[in-house]
């Protein structure tokens, strides 16, 4: 799969400002579904998602502002966010979803506006 290599920018104390963002899948008869991609290095294993109990999967991850490749792995497949704007193709003959994390509220906002509602804390993608 294709790595993006992005260098966000320091924060005034030199660490990246990091952004909050909410990723949320449904599908009942899933038993784990995973998240992998440029900001895990592709490996599913780091960040499960959790479940409601009722088919929805759930994780708030804190990335530094940048583009990213991700992909859902569900039960062990590979596939795009089926909530993502926007994917591209992977070398695998697959697609990547694309997670745009911007530092800057007032364009997350409209981001937001114009895909999904925004919630309080959390960018929902």
């Amino acid at each position: 799969m294709k790595h993006n290599h992005h260098h966000p920018a320091p924060a005034p104390g030199g660490a990246p400002k990091l952004v909050t963002v909410r990723f949320e899948f449904t599908y009942p008869k899933a038993t784990r579904v995973c998240i992998a991609g440029t900001f895990n290095d592709w490996k599913p294993g780091v960040h499960t998602l959790n479940s409601s109990g009722e088919g929805t999967w759930w994780q708030v991850l804190s990335l530094p502002p940048g583009t990213y490749e991700y992909c859902l792995v569900v039960d062990g497949q590979w596939m795009p966010d089926p909530l993502a704007p926007e994917s591209v193709p992977n070398p695998f003959g697959g697609r990547n979803s694309i997670l745009n994390v911007s530092g800057d509220p007032a364009a997350d906002h409209l981001a937001d506006a114009e895909n999904i509602p925004m919630k309080l804390e959390t960018k929902k993608i």
